[in-house]
């Protein structure tokens, strides 16, 4: 869910309860970005054309300056009002189709997209990123915004479609340039998908994961021996291929058991196994329960109430 924010200085907004994964981008102005309901918290800036990333379901608070207070609260669709000055009260005035402000010369205007990411596919990806992650605007990103900002304003049929596929995309890009940037954060696994051995090998384990991989066939595939493979697999991702193949297979198995009516059995069958034993044996060491207390425990998601 995309909306398009144009705020006047001074303006504050805090989310109360976010998704598990927010996308914030700043088409034109300026803006600040403060995690968690501490006023004297380490805050980060946003220029024009630069995303965040907010990972997690606490609160956070964008605002034209860090100083400024808090003018409306958003908690799911309910917006309360803290500051009942005529910036406040504008903050949240419908200007078009998903565009809310005052729309004044000057404002700073916003992308915010929503994502639930539910289920172990979505905590691998959380998982990867911090609290906060900033992507400095650049020519890779900038065109896929400006398309974004020039759909979200529009009432069409098929729009919502449209707008999503456009945050995914931005999405996409702002996580690319995000794991291309030095540093300790960034995920091992992005770095060996351009290993031109361990990212050919990577990609035919997603792509086929119920094949019955072995390190020989793998290392086969990618024109390297058996040993030198091994080792520049486990290296560069950080666990042996076929460790790495069966934390694979349970992420998956573990959605299709909550998202899915499949028998235990055709679920195994999806993710590599043909006994169905073996399975569960194998998903109760990774999860630490059977495959039927885990789906009898899961709660299967509904859409998120935030925008």
């Amino acid at each position: 869910m995309v909306r398009q924010l144009i705020q006047r200085p001074p303006w504050s907004l805090t989310f109360a309860e976010a998704p598990p994964l927010t996308v914030v981008a700043t088409l034109g102005g300026h803006a600040s970005i403060r995690l968690g309901d501490d006023a004297r918290a380490a805050t980060a800036r946003l220029a024009a054309g630069d995303i965040a990333l907010v990972a997690g379901t606490g609160p956070y608070t964008i605002a034209d300056d860090p100083s400024t207070p808090p003018q409306v609260v958003i908690s799911g669709r309910r917006k309360q009002v803290v500051n009942a000055s005529v910036a406040a009260a504008a903050a949240h005035r419908s200007l078009a189709a998903r565009t809310y402000g005052d729309g004044s010369p000057g404002a700073t205007i916003m992308l915010r997209g929503a994502y639930e990411l539910r289920g172990d596919v979505g905590d691998r990806l959380l998982g990867m990123l911090p609290p906060l992650a900033v992507v400095p605007a650049g020519p890779r990103t900038r065109p896929a915004l400006d398309l974004l900002a020039a759909e979200v304003a529009r009432d069409e049929p098929g729009q919502d479609a449209v707008l999503d596929r456009l945050l995914d995309l931005v999405l996409v890009l702002a996580l690319r340039a995000w794991c291309a940037e030095p540093g300790p954060a960034r995920p091992a696994w992005y770095r060996a998908l351009a290993d031109p051995a361990v990212g050919g090998a990577l990609r035919l384990l997603h792509g086929d994961p119920a094949r019955r991989w072995t390190v020989a066939a793998l290392a086969a595939a990618a024109g390297v021996s058996r040993a030198a493979f091994a080792a520049r697999f486990t290296g560069l991702v950080g666990e042996p291929p076929l460790t790495y193949l069966t934390g694979w297979r349970m992420t998956l198995a573990a959605d299709l058991l909550r998202d899915t009516d499949a028998t235990v059995a055709a679920v195994a069958r999806q993710v590599g196994y043909g006994d169905p034993f073996a399975f569960s044996v194998a998903f109760k060491r990774s999860r630490g329960v059977s495959p039927s207390a885990w789906r009898s425990s899961s709660v299967r998601p509904g859409p998120f109430p935030g925008g």
